[in-house]
């Protein structure tokens, strides 16, 4: 079965509001376009603006827009928080330790998502289980109790032949910073370019444990 066939299976079950988060990655892409061939009468695209964004993700978010000829609609912080967290942590406070950091992550993603969230029935995903340990378990649909939302991952199990592969075949837009040595993308502070022999995350908050690689997104707890 076809991937996109499998995905319009999915979303042909959901009675409610789509949509799909979109951060700048390679896998965000496809995802995208799978869901853009399904017959489904409407999805938001979002993506959290964390205020800590490379330049090359505002380039791509402009071209992606054009590409699929759809808004992304972005999610903000609130700023009284962001100002708060900026006093106490300062540029780099988030390194110091994981509190720092999952409290960052917490109010410059989590809480934006729960707004991005809030009024939908499912949520689609480019999460793959290659990409790390703490998602080596991902199933192609999974109910998310965090955020209380059936969640969809039509890429769960596609391996990086397949994601870039797929990326060529259909000339889809792609984040410059993967030709720079970026793997995975995230906020300027925490993502930095990594070796051809390194994982996949090894360039996401490199300083912490492999089982620590999570900004509070995608840990299916409440």
């Amino acid at each position: 079965m076809l991937y996109k066939d499998l995905l319009q299976q999915i979303v042909s079950k959901i009675n409610g509001k789509i949509a799909l988060s979109f951060s700048y990655q390679a896998e965000d892409v496809v995802a995208l376009h799978l869901l853009s061939q399904c017959k489904i009468d409407s999805f938001e695209v979002f993506t959290l603006d964390t205020g800590k964004l490379f330049d090359e993700c505002e380039k791509l978010h402009e071209e992606t827009e054009k590409f699929f000829k759809l808004p992304i609609k972005r999610y903000f912080p609130k700023k009284e928080d962001v100002e708060n967290l900026e006093k106490k942590l300062g540029t780099w406070g988030m390194r110091d330790n994981l509190e720092n950091r999952h409290l960052c992550c917490h109010i410059r993603k989590v809480e934006p998502l729960e707004c991005a969230l809030k009024g939908k029935s499912a949520w689609v995903t480019g999460l793959r289980a290659a990409q790390s340990i703490t998602r080596n378990e991902l199933k192609i649909v999974e109910f998310d109790e965090k955020f209380n939302i059936f969640k969809i991952n039509p890429l769960a199990f596609w391996s990086n032949e397949e994601l870039f592969g797929y990326i060529k075949e259909h000339n889809l837009p792609l984040n410059p910073l993967y030709s720079k040595g970026f793997k995975s993308i995230g906020c300027k502070p925490c993502t930095r370019a990594v070796k051809e022999d390194e994982d996949i995350r090894a360039g996401r908050w490199w300083w912490e444990n492999q089982e620590h690689k999570e900004c509070g997104l995608h840990i299916n707890e409440k």
